[in-house]
């Protein structure tokens, strides 16, 4: 390969194979996932994204390089959970160890993807752009979802928050996703025991539902609204760390 991206280390991607739909992820980079019809599509839908996970990167501090290629190192069979639309297979690299500095390396991107998604939130209108058919939710009902399947995710941890009665408490919601950042932060072991899921995993498919809708929200904004360039008007003005 010649070109900016030569030499720049590979991205190690996993790729999950249901029968409609097969997703793209990044295994070191927490919510960089996309999917697509195909193996091709879904890699090309990944490349397309990295910008956007670039604002990711720079929140957390992380340094990031966008232009860097690709390497399938894993391709896992998908279920009725990858062709509903969530990556929902543990990739081996999922099960290996952490180090102290790769936990608080992932908490901290976990938590920047938070915070990016409430930037893109408080800076979209209340109606959303409908499908081609007239569905997709509004923004209050995406966060709220949002905000429900954390309490789902943190349980897959280990943790017990109580479900909330009011899912968009802002009180709880802060204290249940710091529950989670931490539990990442100190997690050493890879494989998951009677706690639900590995720690690895666990982060980059918190990220991704956070993500998703986050780009959803920005896609599903009218045109001159929220976006990568408008977003809170500060999450993209960020510079990626070099």
């Amino acid at each position: 390969m010649t070109g900016p991206a030569a030499g720049r280390p590979a991205v190690a991607v996993a790729i999950e194979a249901g029968k409609r739909r097969v997703f793209a992820s990044a295994l070191d980079w927490p919510g960089w996932c996309r999917s697509g019809r195909d193996e091709e599509r879904a890699v090309e839908a990944l490349a397309a994204a990295s910008a956007r996970y670039a604002v990711v990167a720079s929140t957390a501090g992380v340094r990031f390089a966008p232009g860097a290629r690709f390497e399938v190192v894993e391709r896992l069979p998908g279920s009725a959970t990858t062709d509903f639309g969530a990556p929902g297979e543990v990739a081996a690299r999922d099960l290996e160890p952490l180090t102290a500095a790769e936990a608080r390396r992932l908490a901290a991107l976990v938590d920047a993807s938070w915070r990016v998604f409430d930037e893109v939130v408080a800076a979209a209108p209340a109606e959303l752009r409908k499908g081609p058919r007239g569905g997709g939710r509004d923004r209050d009902a995406i966060a709220a979802h949002v905000v429900e399947a954390e309490v789902a995710y943190a349980r897959k941890l280990g943790l017990r928050p109580p479900a909330p009665s009011a899912p968009g408490g802002v009180g709880a919601t802060a204290a249940r996703r710091r529950a989670i950042v931490e539990a990442l932060r100190s997690a050493r072991a890879g494989g998951a025991t009677d706690r639900g899921w590995p720690p690895r995993y666990a982060a980059r498919r918190i990220a991704w539902h956070v993500l998703d809708h986050a780009w959803e929200i920005e896609d599903r904004s009218p045109p001159g609204g929220v976006g990568p360039e408008t977003a809170g008007r500060t999450a993209s003005q960020r510079k990626p760390v070099r």
